[in-house]
């Protein structure tokens, strides 16, 4: 059963905020079309160097030096022909789109910047604090913490799915000692019969589960037999521990040593690769927060930051004051 949990920097929305903003950051489109905050300069030319142009978009240069770095040393010529194509149609693209967005919408200049800045903000501090938190998460998680975490949420851990223990083979119709290997199924194999089935099926069984240690889930282990048409699989579960089937081509092998049926609480170690994750996404939080608070209080203890009071908030404070019933004494 797989388990998702929010991470506290919401991976998916900086994307789509990243692609936005690289889209404003990387253009800059003739004067009839852009606002002045959408204006940027052509960088300058070192002294000396002279800028060769590739493409033109308006009175917007696309220059050879742009293109440094975008081919990985080593790609053969014809890919690189491919890569800087793509590059400057993209180039050429995100130009024209941006021109045309500038000259059908009325941009409230202001708005962009402060929302500019702020993403550009929070991506100096999502760089920061993943690198700072990255470092501190990935210690081990320790038994006794996914033990605690799993008696503390068992509602959360309810099977989607029914689940078993046990082993499996799918062993070709003209396999040699095929009965030999029924009998070691039925029988609750010993050590010395692990190994005989073990040594049988790297020999020749077309596919094969025999760690009976782990859960598996029950669909994986039937999908591609005909034990996958069985109408009532939780009924079939409790009825059998041993079964036999075959079709044209192949005969399976089923022993069942344990299973749980869908709506019953996972089994701790079917969920343990969760409960991981899931301790680490809380550790990051935690974390994140926590450096939050560190960073802001030894600033405030240092005095690295004032507030200033603002007219508005002054004329507000005013305005309130003078609305405040005057209260007299008898």
């Amino acid at each position: 059963m797989k388990m998702y949990c929010n991470n506290s920097l919401p991976a998916i929305r900086l994307h789509k905020i990243l692609v936005f903003f690289t889209l404003l950051f990387t253009v800059a489109c003739n004067e009839r079309h852009l606002p002045d905050f959408l204006k940027f300069k052509n960088q300058e030319a070192e002294e000396g160097e002279e800028r060769i142009p590739v493409a033109k978009v308006y009175d917007n240069y696309l220059y050879e030096q742009d293109l440094e770095g975008i081919v990985d040393k080593g790609t053969s010529p014809a890919d690189s022909a491919s890569i800087v194509s793509r590059y400057i149609d993209s180039w050429i693209r995100k130009q024209l789109l941006i021109a045309e967005a500038a000259s059908q919408i009325d941009f409230d200049e202001a708005e962009l910047e402060r929302k500019m800045l702020d993403y550009r903000y929070a991506l100096m501090v999502y760089e920061y604090e993943k690198n700072h938190v990255n470092q501190e998460v990935e210690h081990d998680v320790s038994e006794e913490e996914i033990e605690e975490y799993y008696k503390n949420n068992k509602a959360n851990f309810e099977l989607k799915q029914n689940i078993i223990k046990g082993i499996f083979a799918k062993v070709p119709q003209e396999a040699p000692r095929i009965g030999r290997l029924k009998t070691l199924f039925q029988s609750k194999p010993d050590e010395g019969a692990r190994e005989e089935i073990k040594s049988y099926c790297l020999s020749f069984a077309a596919s094969y589960s025999l760690d009976d240690s782990v859960w598996y889930n029950f669909e994986d282990i039937i999908k591609h037999t005909p034990l996958v048409s069985i109408p009532n699989k939780v009924q079939f579960l409790r009825e059998n521990k041993f079964v036999e089937t075959s079709d044209d081509l192949y005969v399976y092998f089923l022993r069942i040593t344990d299973y749980k049926i869908s709506d019953q609480i996972s089994p701790l170690e079917f969920v343990r690769d969760d409960i991981i994750k899931i301790i680490r996404s809380k550790r990051k939080i935690a974390l994140t927060r926590k450096l939050e608070e560190e960073i802001f209080n030894e600033a405030k203890e240092n005095k690295k930051f004032e507030i200033f009071t603002t007219q508005s908030q002054s004329i507000r404070q005013d305005d309130t004051e003078t609305k405040t019933p005057v209260q007299h004494h008898q």
